[in-house]
């Protein structure tokens, strides 16, 4: 629609101009004629337009065939010249025709429809590659997110197995239900996260089942302090986004620690979630401090990936406890 537009001012533009300067009078026949040439003549603009768009740049001038092109170009011109001729002679066969006047009256819009050309393609195959380098750009980013997905979830696949052999071993009657509970979380993760996001209430629910199955195989030695409320439940957010970091406070505050302590908070004012998990550590526990690690490394890639700057991650160390407060933005 945009090349139909132009191309329809472009033909009614003489006689736009010749209404606004000259259509006060009659119009002679001579300048009639002359309006039918040009109109005529505009047709060859097109051709010369399309012709080097769509086959003379990418062949030759993309190729560096410069020498070609120009060749080419002067053939076209005088092609353009000799049916312009011809032309002159139908319609104003009464006046002497000027090659040099003709080659003077045709060269500018010769040279401007080829710079026009020249500039269209070249802006359309800019806008073209930066439009499939953004759909790359984008296929490249769901794979590495992807991929920084599944190194998770075999890792927390098989501390819950851990934790279910504790159960058997200790022939537990807790294990059915824990099993239940182990089957409800598979189900989530394999066949729910595929999804590019969530319900924040599910997320929450194998949250909450995760932390279950920790405590029971913890029990009473633990204080667990979980406030997982948010005001709104209803916002989506990227599967296994929130589980890591209380993997990595159970994975290193559960050890050999007199009192172990662990709390989880998370709270949404608007589309804005504020998670905190705080646990405390072994003195000796370098890799809590420095939150090294397949858990947290992933997920901070998985945030800068998906969140850039509408987010914000905090670790510290401080007073024996270690401590992750996580800001983001939920996109609607």
């Amino acid at each position: 629609m945009l090349h139909v537009l132009t191309w329809s001012i472009f033909f009614l533009l003489p006689f736009l101009v010749e209404q606004g300067y000259g259509g006060r009078g009659p119009r002679s026949a001579q300048a009639e004629n002359f309006l039918y040439l040009n109109s005529l003549t505009n047709i060859f603009w097109v051709i010369l337009f399309y012709a080097n768009t769509r086959l003379l740049i990418p062949r030759f001038l993309y190729q560096r065939k410069f020498a070609g092109y120009l060749l080419l170009q002067l053939l076209l011109f005088a092609g353009i010249l000799l049916v312009h001729r011809l032309l002159f002679g139908i319609f104003l066969a009464d006046l002497s025709f000027s090659v040099y006047r003709s080659a003077l009256y045709n060269a500018v819009p010769f040279v401007c429809i080829l710079m026009a050309a020249i500039a269209f393609r070249s802006v359309s195959d800019k806008i073209r590659s930066d439009r499939l380098a953004s759909e790359q750009q984008q296929e490249n980013l769901k794979t590495e997110l992807a991929f920084l997905r599944s190194q998770i979830n075999p890792h927390f696949f098989l501390n819950v197995l851990n934790n279910t052999v504790a159960l058997a071993r200790m022939k537990s009657d807790a294990l059915e239900p824990t099993l239940l509970k182990l089957a409800a979380l598979v189900k989530y993760m394999f066949y729910e996260t595929d999804e590019e996001k969530v319900l924040l209430k599910r997320e929450l629910e194998y949250l909450k089942g995760y932390i279950d199955l920790q405590q029971q195989r913890i029990g009473d030695r633990l204080r667990l302090d979980i406030d997982l409320n948010p005001t709104e439940d209803w916002h989506h957010i990227e599967p296994m986004l929130l589980i890591p970091f209380v993997e990595n406070a159970f994975k290193h505050g559960t050890g050999l620690i007199a009192e172990p302590a662990i709390h989880i908070s998370l709270t949404t004012q608007g589309n804005r979630l504020h998670y905190c998990v705080k646990n405390k550590f072994a003195s000796g526990d370098a890799s809590n401090e420095s939150g090294s690690g397949i858990e947290l490394a992933n997920v901070k890639r998985r945030l800068e990936l998906l969140y850039g700057d509408t987010h914000q991650l905090h670790i510290r160390r401080s007073d024996g406890w270690f401590t992750v407060h996580l800001d983001l933005t939920l996109r609607t």
